[in-house]
């Protein structure tokens, strides 16, 4: 499956629109992450805990959309975008969203 976030493909043409597709997953911090972040809020530094929580979030976000892209027939999903919203306080959803096509080589 190939995933851009671009309207096309280099090297070849949408052959068929499937439709919208999109995956989420909503995360609640974890007492242990949000200790040591209150921790690198006083000296600075990457909230590496938080990292690895968004990190872990859009793999599952996007391959939930691939899912829904395969059951209906798409090999590729186009102009694919994230979007993040809090959902109650201490947890947050990650969105994916894209095109679901039908890729094929141009015929010559």
């Amino acid at each position: 499956m190939i995933v851009v976030n671009t309207e096309t493909v280099p090297g070849f043409v949408i052959a068929g629109v499937k439709g919208l597709v999109q995956g989420n997953t909503v995360r609640a911090k974890h007492a242990g992450r949000d200790i040591a972040a209150g921790f690198k809020n006083l000296v600075g530094g990457e909230l590496k805990g938080y990292t690895e929580l968004l990190t872990e979030s859009r793999r599952q976000a996007v391959e939930r959309m691939m899912a829904q892209a395969q059951q209906l027939g798409a090999n590729a999903v186009v102009n694919v975008r994230f979007t993040t919203s809090a959902v109650t306080a201490g947890a947050a959803e990650l969105y994916a969203y894209g095109t679901a096509v039908v890729l094929a080589k141009p015929s010559a």
